[in-house]
């Protein structure tokens, strides 16, 4: 049955699709076989050093959640990430669960706590979702953010997830397609623009719903700093497509590119069972120039043991990749567990100032 031209090539008779590369789920034989050589070899092999944690800047992060907020990220843990940004406070796919998994006592089983528990949390005004994998949505967690003093946060899903929001009794949702938007008023400032873009995944709950909710990133676009979230993805030229689909946005003149970008570096391995839905290290530091970005975090590493890499890998790959792409320490860099990186606040008519 031909496709209607009307409807969005990434829309599909049976779910959703990627742009440039078909997702085709791995077969019970490649799965077996990726997991009987891994059990083989010992993988993942334990880290060779501490995952690096440090007590977070509580005092900071609750100050910082006022009219004079400096733009910050607090790495939380995996993909977990508190941005502070356009007056408001942010988390990325929380996911503050002991296991990655629909169940209590099996699946991937964290190895770092996350470094601030949900009640010692600023109040968070916004929760992007990047799909719908047990490591990046935790119902747990978003129930508990729901049930915040002082109100819900706005979840922004992309498409279909709503419904599951809505059934698990929440309804401050907003679901999104790839490149649409939704602003967030801010009172006292200019609003906060928070647009889907798209990614390489894939997304499935349970055993008979895959494909049938969208996946993506987001471009979190405030006065004071533009944010980059890359949700889990495959390298593809989509990277490039969200700096071209911004480019009007991001001249030099309106501060430049993206102030921070949110890359995932771990659970990369093997390649041959991963390329297709995550990147690696050197693909990600391929993002991180597609985007445009003046500076990336490395997130999605040093928590749970999801594929054959050392927990410990990722940060070192990385100090290998940017000596051999001529980057500095500063331009991509990875943080312990609880810290906090303060960015320099964007400025619309020149470089970003201190």
């Amino acid at each position: 049955m031909k496709q209607d031209p009307a409807t969005p090539p990434h829309h599909r008779s049976n779910g959703f699709q990627n742009n440039y590369l078909e997702f085709e789920p791995k077969s019970l034989a490649e799965v077996l076989r990726w997991r009987f050589q891994a059990m083989r070899a010992g993988l993942p092999r334990p880290p060779a050093t501490p995952i690096p944690q440090v007590a977070p800047e509580l005092a900071f992060v609750h100050g910082n959640a006022g009219p004079d907020q400096q733009p910050a990220v607090t790495w939380i843990g995996h993909a977990t990430v508190l941005a502070q940004l356009g007056g408001i406070s942010l988390l990325t796919d929380p996911i503050f669960a002991e296991r990655a998994s629909p169940f209590g006592f099996i699946g991937p089983k964290r190895h770092q706590p996350p470094a601030i528990a949900l009640p010692d949390l600023p109040h968070i005004e916004l929760v992007v979702i990047s799909h719908n994998h047990y490591d990046h949505l935790d119902r747990a967690a978003v129930t508990a953010l729901a049930r915040q003093p002082g109100g819900a946060p706005l979840f922004v899903v992309p498409l279909g997830l709503a419904a599951w929001f809505r059934d698990a009794g929440l309804q401050n949702v907003v679901e999104l397609d790839w490149w649409q938007s939704h602003r967030l008023a801010v009172a006292g400032r200019e609003e906060v623009e928070v647009m889907l873009v798209p990614a390489q995944h894939w997304s499935a709950r349970g055993l008979n719903d895959r494909m049938q909710t969208l996946w993506g990133g987001f471009a979190v676009l405030a006065p004071d700093c533009h944010l980059f979230f890359a949700g889990d993805t495959a390298y593809s030229r989509d990277f490039a497509d969200i700096r071209a689909h911004l480019a009007a946005r991001q001249t030099a003149a309106a501060g430049g590119g993206f102030d921070i970008a949110l890359l995932p570096i771990g659970a990369y391995a093997p390649r041959w069972f991963m390329a297709s839905q995550h990147v690696d290290v050197a693909e990600a530091v391929k993002i991180h120039g597609d985007v445009g970005a003046k500076r990336s975090l490395g997130i999605h590493w040093g928590t749970f043991a999801l594929t054959d890499e050392p927990l410990d890998e990722p940060p070192r790959v990385l100090r290998q990749e940017r000596a051999a792409q001529g980057l500095g320490a500063d331009d991509f860099f990875t943080l312990a567990i609880g810290a906090t990186q303060r960015l320099r606040a964007r400025h619309p008519q020149g470089p970003a100032t201190p």
